[in-house]
């Protein structure tokens, strides 16, 4: 059958819902094609995941900790987070992609700072 991604439906507030993110960079969100600056791109790590996951099939446990996450902010040009802040996303929208379905793509209205810088 043909067209069964587009019926999927990813949480990603449940996703994100216990887990903290820190800012690893800032810079320009391009459009693909024409090279313009659409908005923002800001590169997160998870540096904590409490999130309850089951285990693999294989009775391994499941941890996101330490994965990068690319999160766009289009419109808005020019947002400079710190590097370290630890972040909120206002009305994250995920979307899982790739072969085998362990790639995601989050774009957000805007960015909260909630935590200062460490270092």
């Amino acid at each position: 059958m043909y067209g069964l991604a587009q019926y999927l439906r990813f949480d990603c507030g449940a996703f994100l819902r216990d887990k903290v993110l820190t800012v690893t960079s800032c810079g320009p969100l391009k459009d693909y094609e024409t090279k313009q600056v659409t908005g923002t791109k800001v590169i997160t790590v998870i540096t904590e995941d409490k999130t309850p996951y089951k285990p693999k099939a294989d009775g391994t446990a499941i941890c996101n900790r330490y994965e990068k996450i690319t999160v766009k902010v289009p419109g808005k040009m020019g947002l400079n987070i710190p590097i370290g802040a630890v972040v909120e996303l206002v009305n994250p929208v995920g979307t899982v992609y790739g072969e085998f379905r362990n790639q995601l793509s989050i774009t957000v209205d805007d960015i909260k700072v909630v935590g200062a810088a460490k270092g």
